[in-house]
């Protein structure tokens, strides 16, 4: 792959992830610590992704498929995102903030499948193998997420923030300037026009068996994430983790990440397979869950954080390189976005009300009993992967 190629799609992977690193991970402890939102309403401002993901990627993976560049929707995308983020960071009531992040996402969610499709399709057109070379690009949204992790902690060391928590939405805003500028420089990626409507054609793939177990279950296990992201920083609070210490904790996750995009998920594929790569990854996220129903020792809770970043490496990653290997050049950003729209966005949806509930149910005198709220996801996870184990063929 030539150094120039390979630099500018590195760049579009590394800030889209860094945009999302900056904010997810901790904007829960902002909404149930300062401005003491209750689960629920924490699950509602987490859902406005997977809702805006329902629809956006499927609006701009039309687009980049019949109509515009790629490049372009990214720009104008990552530019109002920027402005909302700003706003959002401003906003301390949770009507007020819910409508801005809604807003924010639809933008930002029509960027996250375009990503992928412009790296996947500029390694076809250079006669590349997308399981072979996408690792050394993949493996920059686990650094980005890592890096930007630990910045903000250093940020909150220094200046103090962490108590409020409304860095984290600058920061993403600050990103979102970046990413657009840079998708200036991105190369020349047009819509392939096919001539029926791609989204369609990347739908039927639906018919498929053996791809729609994989969807379903993907959504199961996106919508299991959202114990994850809801409820990991408080958690770690709860157990005694400085909140200045959060950040970089969670980070873990991305560190162990990008190891294991480049020297462990190719390796798994062509030894195991596919399926039984699959199938290890979601084995992690029963560990994780496994590691919190214990609730201790603290240093185990970080160091459990790894397990998030095999499972997603092994699991997520994996999933949309096998959902490219089923796309058409015509229909490569609609193949990416019908994944996107069903996991981040229908799965996500759906485990953020879940996760939402489950918090609010097992809270007692604003005391969460975080072993009864991860024995949840812990026994949903084990029937997912024995689902794999039996029905899915690889």
């Amino acid at each position: 792959m030539e150094w120039k190629l390979y630099l500018a799609l590195s760049f579009a992977m590394f800030m889209e992830y860094a945009i999302w690193g900056a904010w997810m991970p901790v904007l829960a402890a902002r909404l149930l610590g300062p401005l003491k939102m209750s689960g629920k309403q924490t699950g509602w401002i987490y859902a406005t992704l997977p809702l805006a993901c329902i629809v956006a990627p499927l609006i701009s993976g039309q687009l980049a498929d019949q109509y515009v560049n790629t490049e372009t929707i990214l720009v104008v995308a990552h530019l109002i995102g920027a402005v909302l983020m700003f706003v959002a960071a401003r906003k301390t009531t949770f009507k007020g903030l819910f409508v801005v992040m809604l807003g924010y996402c639809l933008c930002y969610a029509a960027t996250l499948p375009l990503v992928n499709s412009l790296m996947f399709s500029h390694l076809a057109k250079n006669n590349l193998d997308s399981g072979v070379h996408s690792k050394w690009i993949f493996f920059w949204a686990p650094a980005a997420w890592a890096l930007i992790g630990y910045f903000l902690t250093g940020w909150r060391w220094k200046f103090k923030t962490g108590d409020k928590g409304r860095d984290c939405l600058y920061l993403a805003a600050i990103l979102s300037v970046i990413m657009a500028v840079g998708c200036f420089f991105l190369p020349d990626t047009p819509p392939a026009k096919a001539g029926t409507a791609p989204i369609l054609q990347a739908m039927s793939m639906l018919e498929n068996n053996n791809f729609l177990i994989f969807i379903v279950v993907s959504m199961v296990f996106f919508g299991l994430m959202q114990f994850y992201f809801l409820g990991t920083a408080q958690f770690m609070q709860d157990m005694g983790i400085p909140s200045k210490n959060v950040p970089a904790s969670m980070a873990v996750a991305q560190g162990v990440q990008a190891i294991a995009t480049v020297v462990l998920m190719t390796l798994l594929r062509e030894r195991l397979g596919t399926k039984w790569t699959l199938i290890v990854g979601a084995t992690f996220w029963l560990l994780l869950y496994i590691v919190y129903i214990q609730e201790k020792p603290r240093w185990l809770i970080v160091v459990s954080q790894s397990f998030h970043g095999l499972a997603y490496v092994l699991f997520v990653i994996v999933g949309q390189i096998f959902a490219d290997t089923l796309a058409s050049d015509e229909t490569r950003a609609s193949m990416q976005s019908l994944l996107f729209a069903a996991t981040t966005g229908v799965g996500l949806f759906l485990g953020t009300q879940f996760a939402g509930f489950i918090m609010d149910k097992f809270r007692k005198e604003e005391k969460f009993q975080w072993r009864q709220i991860f024995m949840v996801p812990g026994a949903i996870a084990l029937v997912c992967i024995l689902v794999f184990v039996f029905f899915l063929k690889g």
